[in-house]
């Protein structure tokens, strides 16, 4: 006998929780058929039981039809009740189909990419705009900072029952349909909530179910949003030609301004581009001008029927306010990329905005460039390149001229990158190419008067002035406590002096200013090489541009940028005390301010060493330039990499005048062959009045 076991059902087995849960959710959504019989029982089971009394009425006006009783073709003409009836049936039909298109439309949740994206504008230190970036042109404006002339011209021209209507305008859209579909033809007629629909969630195509789409996003947009932040919307997103989008770069393209600054009747010419640029952009041709007047006439007018703009101001406005021939957009050059690249990197960094945020646009970025100094700066390197050109074409290829001028309390306020952009990316004036050479002694003769010097091992600091004497012979031995300085091939370290001249006993103040190079070397290392490099760090230098720790950190094995030797001068300028050099003074975004990191003054050294140091630059450059320095309070050193000219591979000038700090620097590489520097063979001139000091004084106004 065989026992028959009943067959045990498994229980499912449960998904993973997440793949569960998602599951559920998929389930408890509904299908857009399903969303239509909901929308249908709920209105059966709202409007059912009101109707009931009407049923036996409605059943006298069911059809018969044919017709009984009627012979030949009458059997075939509707009686009046069944013309009646299909009458509103017609339009009940029509109202539940409008009811369930209305429930089932969703507001897309999607903008247009062109209805988001703005672009970035970067300011000079003036406030006026210096270039733009990005692909499509617009800039948001909240609607408090727009005038209250500009939006009522727009709503006079547009529509004017703007705040009372529902959205949606059906005379217009019954013209539109008809224009359509039975002429093949488009027409006007939308609100200004249609048209902020189809800017921002729909496409430009004139179809039927593209303007049936955008009526029912309106309706609903209408009860959603407020009437101002569809106006808002609308009047940053509408296309004004001249490649531009919403009023605030419109204002810009046609009149030079922003929209804040418009009165009504340049408001009154921005209000007819609505309605077609291309028709109405008066620059274009004489019939878009005459069109373009008597549209800008039109809508002042109505502006005065509507009760918008007095009889009296309106009496004002007789003569039509001409715009700019074309639009001033301010793209990017050859120079102003790299102000744009220095400011843009600057402002992700210290505002804390990422790549993504920034690539969206609407930023307004207000930079510290001054637009006078650049212009004096560019010129003054491109006469050297043009001369050195002339000179000697071949030696001029290899050519590279880094400039920058940095205020004392850290501006960047010019900055020469390099001939061209677009054709040589990198930044000159930020490069860390080459030594800073003999340019580096003030920072050894700050750290020996801030720290003092140690002439024993483990013994106590003497304190050192300018008075202080040092040997200034040519190929004076580095000593140490424990005796001369060895380098690690076994050879023992020597200082030497420019063309091997030797001035004996000097002081360090009168060296400086001579720039002898020996006493230097050997303050460097009885001062202590880790002073010197955080003295140098302190004032303004970057810590991996700082050469290694050994005798040749005085001679200036550093390889600070233009940039930052400008601002290393500049806090013995500023007394001692050390701003970060910045390029960004202010950054709003559509309007808001956005929160900046701006750095804060440190102090770097006391006061007395940066007024030692200034003195001794001061003198050094009265004994180069004496002439020069008797109109012009200038203080100001020249530098070199290497103690015999014919082999210099680097040449610079650096020195303030009026707190303004400029540092130029002339070097040769061959970037097709490697990045070792070249020797100059004397590109940058020789003597006093070299290419460095020629293009400095003349950034400077001196000369």
């Amino acid at each position: 006998m065989q026992i028959r076991v009943p067959e045990q059902r498994q229980p499912e087995q449960e998904s993973a929780a997440s793949g569960g849960r998602a599951e559920r959710r998929r389930s408890a959504r509904l299908s857009p058929r399903e969303r239509v019989l909901a929308a249908v029982a709920a209105i059966r089971a709202l409007v059912g039981p009101r109707l009931a009394p009407l049923a036996p009425y409605a059943r006298k006006l069911r059809p018969l039809y044919p017709r009984p009783g009627r012979a030949g073709w009458r059997r075939w003409v509707p009686s009046w009740r069944q013309w009646v009836g299909g009458f509103f049936g017609s339009i009940g039909l029509t109202g539940l189909f409008l009811v369930v298109a209305y429930a089932t439309t969703d507001i897309p949740s999607n903008l247009n990419t062109y209805a988001t994206q703005q672009d970035n504008v970067y300011f000079w230190s003036d406030g006026t705009p210096m270039a733009r970036t990005g692909w499509v042109q617009r800039q948001d404006m909240p609607l408090k900072d727009i005038p209250v002339d500009v939006r009522w011209a727009v709503l006079a021209a547009e529509n004017q029952s703007f705040y009372s209507d529902p959205g949606i305008s059906v005379k217009g859209i019954a013209r539109a349909l008809y224009r359509t579909v039975g002429e093949g033809d488009t027409e006007g007629g939308s609100t200004i909530t249609q048209q902020y629909v189809k800017n921002v969630y729909l496409t430009q195509n004139q179809t039927v179910s593209r303007k049936f789409t955008e009526a029912m996003i309106s309706l609903k947009l209408d009860n959603k949003m407020s009437k101002d932040q569809i106006l808002e919307g609308y009047l940053n997103t509408s296309w004004f030609g001249r490649g531009t989008y919403g009023i605030q770069r419109a204002a810009q393209a046609y009149y030079g301004k922003d929209v804040g600054q418009l009165n009504a009747s340049e408001a009154a010419v921005l209000a007819s581009l609505l309605k077609g640029a291309g028709l109405y952009d008066p620059t274009l041709s004489k019939a878009n001008h005459q069109r373009a007047v008597e549209r800008w006439s039109w809508i002042l007018d109505r502006m005065v029927k509507i009760g918008k703009l007095s009889p009296t101001e309106r009496a004002k406005y007789t003569k039509f306010p001409e715009p700019i021939e074309t639009n001033k957009v301010y793209d990017t050059g050859s120079q102003s990329d790299y102000l744009v690249e220095l400011a843009q990197q600057y402002a992700k960094k210290s505002a804390h905005i990422s790549d993504k945020q920034f690539d969206l646009g609407g930023y307004q970025i207000y930079t510290t460039f001054d637009r006078k100094k650049e212009d004096t700066l560019t010129k003054a390197v491109t006469k050297a390149r043009k001369a050195a050109k002339e000179s000697d074409s071949k030696l001029a290829e290899a050519a590279h001229y880094g400039a920058a001028s940095v205020s004392d309390d850290g501006r960047i306020v010019a900055v020469y990158g390099g001939p061209d952009h677009r054709k040589q990316g990198y930044n000159e004036s930020n490069s860390t190419s080459v030594p800073a050479g003999t340019s580096f002694l003030p920072f050894v003769y700050a750290a020996g008067l801030q720290n003092g010097v140690h002439k024993e091992r483990g013994g106590s600091a003497t304190e050192v002035t300018p008075e202080t004497l040092y040997d200034g012979d040519d190929k004076v031995p580095v000593t140490t406590p424990d005796g001369p300085y060895w380098d690690r091939s076994g050879k023992k370290v020597y200082a030497n002096n420019d063309n091997g001249t030797s001035y004996g006993q000097i002081s360090l103040g009168k060296a400086l200013a001579q720039s002898v190079n020996t006493p230097f070397m050997q303050l460097g290392v009885d001062t202590g090489l880790d002073k010197v490099r955080s003295t140098a760090v302190a004032s303004g230098l970057l810590s991996d541009s700082i050469g290694a720790q050994v005798p040749a950190l005085s001679m200036g094995s550093s390889t600070p940028s233009a940039i930052r030797m400008a601002g290393g001068y500049a806090t013995f300028a500023a007394g001692g005390t050390h701003t970060e050099p910045y390029s960004v003074s202010k950054i709003t975004r559509n309007g808001h301010r956005v929160a900046l990191d701006t750095p804060q003054p440190t102090r770097a050294v006391r006061d007395d060493v940066a007024e030692d140091v200034e003195q001794a630059l001061t003198e050094s450059f009265r004994l180069a330039h004496p002439t020069t320095a008797l109109t012009s309070t200038a203080a100001g050193k020249a530098g070199n990499t290497l103690a015999t000219s014919d082999k210099d591979t680097a040449s610079w000038y650096t020195g303030t005048v009026s707190k303004v700090t400029t540092s130029v620097v002339v070097y040769r590489i061959d970037l097709n062959k490697s990045l070792e520097p070249l020797p100059l063979k004397g590109l940058a001139g020789t003597g006093t009045d070299n290419v460095p000091y020629t293009v400095w004084a003349q950034a400077m106004g001196l000369d």
